[in-house]
């Protein structure tokens, strides 16, 4: 008879970090007697949640020299993050390690590096140190990857893959959700049907309520994705830091796809011009260099050269 299996301590703690309840994986940390890797996981699980809510400098002060690979990595992240001047020496002293033979194949550090790789947009060194997978996060970091590189069809072989390890995975359900999106169609309703299931399991979110609210907009449901964003007006300023400054890109693709409810509101009506600017100005204040920032300010730049031609 099989030995049974050894209980998932870290069960609800990844749950609420992977999908953006970072406070309550704070408040809900407190695990004793854990096997040392799994206490390393636990505290790094933490850290990445502090990182989420913007509160950088606890991580830097909190994790010393002495600290696992793991940990020094999660805190490489939270130099990066911090502010634009520790960029260039963070991914020094990033592909400085992932150089070194002892520590280079470490999953967490693989995995930082994607993240980081990503934010600069640099997807091929991120898939360098994430394509081999290892763990769920990699794997579903290599969809979001494939997805902002608009290849489906290998974040399709991802999430088979994924399925093939744990089709139940709350990963792997948010990443069967991202590629639905992605592919559009009749898979948007399918998407739909796993937020809201998330949403009937799991405490409410802000990345819950938005992947809900962007099925609505493809399904031209408007009313519902108003509704859903209103709700999610009620969870700034927390959640609106913890989308943009979220170091698990596993939910970018979704959570960023909330604008696009602004911008076709503000479009079709004014009933969220309020929320439009508050979000967007709270953007530009802590990502000025974010691609929608850029995006935004060029449209207002062609807007007044054209007001100009014609004046």
């Amino acid at each position: 008879m099989a030995a049974a299996a050894a209980p998932d301590h870290l069960f609800n703690l990844r749950n609420n970090f992977y999908l953006g309840a970072y406070q309550a994986a704070i408040n809900n940390s407190d695990l004793t007697n854990l096997p040392p890797d799994d206490a390393v996981e636990r505290d790094c699980l933490v850290y990445r949640s502090y990182i989420a809510l913007g509160s950088y400098q606890l991580v830097i002060s909190e994790i010393d020299e002495s600290a696992a690979t793991p940990l020094q990595a999660v805190k490489l992240l939270a130099l990066y993050l911090s502010s634009p001047d520790n960029k260039e020496s963070t991914i020094s002293s990033l592909k400085e390690w992932l150089s070194d033979p002892a520590i280079g194949s470490n999953a967490t550090l693989r995995l930082i590096a994607g993240i980081i790789f990503m934010h600069e947009e640099d997807y091929n060194e991120a898939l360098k140190h994430t394509n081999a997978g290892g763990t769920m996060e990699l794997h579903a970091l290599n969809v979001q990857i494939f997805l902002k590189m608009h290849r489906s069809d290998y974040a399709e072989r991802q999430l088979r893959a994924m399925q093939q390890i744990d089709e139940d995975h709350t990963l792997t359900q948010l990443a069967n959700a991202w590629l639905n999106l992605a592919v559009g169609g009749s898979k948007i309703q399918e998407a739909y049907l796993i937020f809201q299931d998330f949403s009937e399991k799991y405490p409410m979110t802000g990345l819950i309520l938005n992947g809900k609210a962007v099925c609505c907009m493809h399904m031209g449901n408007f009313d519902e994705a108003e509704g859903l964003m209103l709700k999610i007006q009620k969870l700034l300023p927390t959640w609106l830091y913890a989308v943009f400054t979220k170091e698990n890109q596993l939910h970018v693709t979704s959570n960023l796809c909330h604008w696009l409810v602004f911008l076709l509101w503000d479009a079709t009506g004014s009933r969220l011009c309020v929320i439009y600017r508050e979000v967007g100005n709270q953007l530009k204040l802590t990502h000025p260099d974010h691609m929608l920032v850029k995006r935004a300010s060029s449209g207002d730049e062609s807007f007044e050269r054209a007001l100009q031609s014609v004046a």
